[in-house]
Order: C-alpha cells, then structure tokens, then sequence
C-alpha cells in the first residue's frame, strides 16, 4: 500500500548541507517536515528506507530528503501516513510553516516539499487534523 507521507526532521543544531543539485543549504535549529508520496513499488516500504538513512544504516542519497536525514544535525522525530492519497502538493502547501525553496519539488510546480515549521507539536497536530495516521516510533523499524 502506498500514499503520501510526512516526515517530522529535528535538526538539533544549525547546519549546512550540500543538496545534490541545490547546492549549499543553511538549516537552523528547528523541527522540519518533508512531504512526499510513496506510491511506487513497495509503497510505504520507502519510510523505512528513510529511517534506516536516519539511523546511519544506508549511505547512498536518491532525493533532496536523504541529505538532511544523512546529517548527523538531524533525527527523524515521526511520520505520518495518508494511505492510498495522493495529497503531496496539497499538504507540502498547507501544513504549517515556511517553505524552503525548491527542496524535493523538482518534479511538481509546487515551491517546496520541505517546510521549516513552529514546532513538532504543532506539526503532529495540523497532520491529525488532515487525516493522516501517526506511526509510532518512526525511528524504529
């Protein structure tokens, strides 16, 4: 089963990263959340590819996201799931917070996927509030 997915990203303290083709990006102290669609072969089975890149398990980057979690700054707090809809672009544009530019919306029109935002509680909270269903411990497998 597949659909979309927000990861909840901590970073603990300010960074910057090299993006694949964006290049050198700042990231503060904040909580993040990355929107993306699982709809592929495999489905939701890409959250734990995430996790396992969070957990220092897998090397290799495919998307913008994998840089961040790669980071030592950051740890993946949560992900929320929106099983069997297609809701990227929709949630990349109305969850709360502010974009950073460009981040994982290379194939879409959207202006982000990535949104640096007031808190993991306020996050967790706009997602419920959405639809979405919170896995527990999104840093276990």
């Amino acid at each position: 089963m597949g659909g979309t997915y927000v990861l909840a990203i901590d970073v603990e303290a300010p960074t910057s990263l090299t993006v694949g083709a964006l290049g050198e990006l700042a990231f503060e102290e904040e909580t993040y959340a990355y929107v993306g669609s699982a709809f592929g072969p495999g489905g939701f089975a890409r959250l734990d590819r995430h996790r396992e890149l969070a957990r220092g398990e897998r090397d290799v980057r495919h998307w913008h996201v994998d840089y961040l979690l790669g980071s030592e700054a950051a740890t993946l707090e949560a992900a929320v799931r929106f099983p069997d809809a297609d809701r990227e672009c929709e949630l990349a544009g109305t969850l709360p917070g502010e974009a950073v530019p460009d981040f994982g919306s290379s194939d879409c029109e959207c202006g982000s996927h990535l949104l640096e935002t007031p808190g993991l509680g306020a996050l967790l909270e706009a997602a419920d509030d959405a639809g979405g269903v919170l896995e527990a411990d999104a840093d276990e497998s």
